[in-house]
């Protein structure tokens, strides 16, 4: 399999007829039939099936363009990261972030670390802790940021680096306004909006049974954002990080949560097995210092 056939596979995926395709691709149709052909016969069938209107993907054309795609995506990665770094003489350092990591506290860093060191090319990526991890072991992250519960027995190094009490959430027109104080018992009377991301679902949902306290969700949601909008919209309240809630937010005001406390250790997460590069023990460095 060669890349110049994925490349013409994924053209004709998209553009749905291999006239168009190899208009797109810049190479004469029969030279692209040609290596569509070649590799159905690698993979064992056909890929398309034609009719009057163009192609169709197959079974098993829809089953390996899932793939297909993720393998050219991740070698036009590689190469223009190579390009990057020859011309550029810039070094690439990857970040992973977990979703539910706000940016205010982390941000600033960065900014100081690249003004420090104006060579590193950073790149962070978003993804849930599972699904970096599983990128840092593979070697495609150099560092995660996460806030792990039970990580501990696993081969990595861990660096705390900042404590964070979660926050009730809720819009700036709400009763909670007035309190000073807000425990779980008073948010089981409220509209809940649930976190899907949380990392804490479980331990909260442990408390809550403990307590005999329901909190039943009348809106859920795997990103922060909506679940913000949604309390700023007044449609409910919400048990958030602390850093999640801009401190400036006019139409979004949080308490404590009390009774109980509840709060996260976020850490730099970086591979034992592996001697972490210069540029990435300067950046940890530079996160404990700075936060």
């Amino acid at each position: 399999m060669e890349m110049h056939q994925i490349r013409y596979f994924l053209a004709v995926c998209d553009q749905g007829t291999f006239t168009r395709a190899a208009q797109s691709a810049y190479i004469s149709q029969p030279s692209l039939t040609q290596a569509i052909k070649k590799l159905e016969e690698e993979l064992g069938g056909e890929l398309f099936s034609r009719d009057r209107t163009g192609c169709r993907l197959t079974d098993l054309g829809r089953l390996v363009e899932p793939n297909l795609r993720q393998i050219f995506r991740e070698a036009q990665a590689i190469k223009a990261e190579a390009i990057r770094f020859t011309r550029l003489n810039t070094v690439p350092l990857r970040i992973g972030m977990m979703t539910t990591i706000s940016s205010h506290r982390l941000s600033s860093v960065f900014a100081d670390y690249q003004q420090a060191y104006p060579r590193i090319e950073l790149e962070l990526i978003v993804d849930s802790e599972s699904s970096l991890l599983t990128q840092l072991d593979a070697g495609y992250l150099d560092l995660v940021i996460s806030a792990p519960a039970d990580l501990h027995e696993r081969a990595y190094h861990f660096l705390p680096l900042y404590e964070e009490r979660y926050v009730v959430a809720f819009s700036a027109r709400h009763r909670f306004n007035q309190s000073q104080r807000i425990d779980l018992k008073a948010i089981q009377s409220e509209p809940y909006l649930d976190r899907l991301n949380c990392e804490l679902r479980d331990k909260l949902k442990s408390v809550c049974q403990d307590r005999h306290i329901d909190l039943y969700p009348t809106y859920r949601s795997n990103s922060e954002e909506w679940i913000l909008n949604m309390v700023r919209a007044g449609i409910g309240v919400a048990l958030l990080p602390e850093f999640t809630v801009p401190k400036d937010a006019e139409y979004v005001k949080f308490r404590y949560l009390t009774d109980p406390e509840i709060s996260r250790t976020i850490q730099a997460i970086y591979q034992t097995q592996v001697s972490p590069k210069s540029e990435l023990q300067d950046l940890l460095a530079k996160l404990k210092m700075g936060l």
